[in-house]
């Protein structure tokens, strides 16, 4: 699953209030596909998080550890990158169901 980011439903908008609110509705945004596709966020094994500012890495990881908790799948940070719609964040992710 790539590029997803911390947009609001149909209308397009990112989440109000920054990097910690986009993370969360990001990570949303991520649960619902893969859903679609039978999958949970269990189910990721790799995420990569993209920043537009590397400072904010804190407010990224506290959002992501509060949906991530247990055995947190492998991620690397990226930070500094010019983002779609002005977006503080985006995630791509990797999942891999055992089960079919």
């Amino acid at each position: 699953m790539s590029g997803a980011l911390g947009t609001v439903g149909e209308s397009g908008e990112l989440a109000a209030g920054g990097t910690g609110p986009e993370t969360l509705q990001a990570l949303r945004n991520i649960e619902r596909i893969l859903a679609a596709c039978d999958a949970t966020l269990d189910d990721v094994v790799k995420v990569s998080v993209f920043l537009a500012d590397m400072a904010t890495g804190p407010e990224m990881s506290e959002a992501y550890l509060s949906v991530f908790t247990a055995d947190l799948p492998a991620r690397i940070t990226v930070g500094g990158v010019a983002l779609a719609l002005g977006a503080a964040v985006e995630i791509d992710c990797i999942a891999h169901r055992t089960t079919v």
